[in-house]
């Protein structure tokens, strides 16, 4: 089986995951041109900050180029949107735990401070949020299209109760149902 099998095309939650890739992709699109506008050298560890962060020139074009992958999933929207989500989201993170251990050390090549770490946290459950956002839970309502996907049966017998009571039709214990 593949992940797109298990994965409805079409529905309301797209406009969730679509939303947040675009506004976290233009975050760090922002992020990044304002470092490259403060011609930032791309290996320097001085300390120079942006928007309140430490950055270099690298650190830029790496904001830039995850903002494009965001927005282009964001363009794509969908199953697209919220898997480039999970993924970045869970990049966010990781990146955050790696650096978390090598600040103050020659291998943050980065520059990531402290104020970094923490943004890179927040930004990246954000994201992830932004991905999972309705598709992985263990209550998810009826109506959700995952939980259809993953429980067709019932979602068979639960739509065609719904059929026969909109028709007015026989119920299960073959009463009647009436229409008010």
């Amino acid at each position: 089986m593949k992940l797109s099998d298990e994965l409805p095309t079409d529905h309301r939650l797209a406009s969730v995951y679509r939303i947040g890739a675009g506004l976290c992709g233009v975050i760090l699109m922002v992020f990044g041109s304002l470092g490259f506008a403060d011609q930032l050298s791309f290996f320097d560890t001085d300390g120079s900050q942006v928007a309140g962060l430490t950055s270099n020139g690298l650190l830029s074009l790496i904001s830039l180029l995850v903002g494009a992958v965001l927005i282009a999933g964001a363009a794509v929207g969908g199953n697209v949107a919220s898997t480039v989500n999970m993924t970045v989201g869970s990049l966010f993170l990781l990146s955050g735990f790696i650096h978390l251990f090598i600040l103050d050390r020659s291998a943050n090549i980065l520059d990531f401070s402290m104020s970094n770490v923490v943004f890179s946290f927040v930004m990246g459950l954000l994201i992830l949020t932004f991905g999972m956002y309705g598709r992985v839970t263990g209550g998810l309502p009826h109506d959700n299209p995952y939980w259809r996907r993953r429980h067709p049966e019932q979602a068979e017998r639960e739509a065609a109760a719904r059929s026969r009571a909109a028709a007015g039709g026989p119920l299960r214990d073959g009463s009647a149902q009436t229409l008010r």
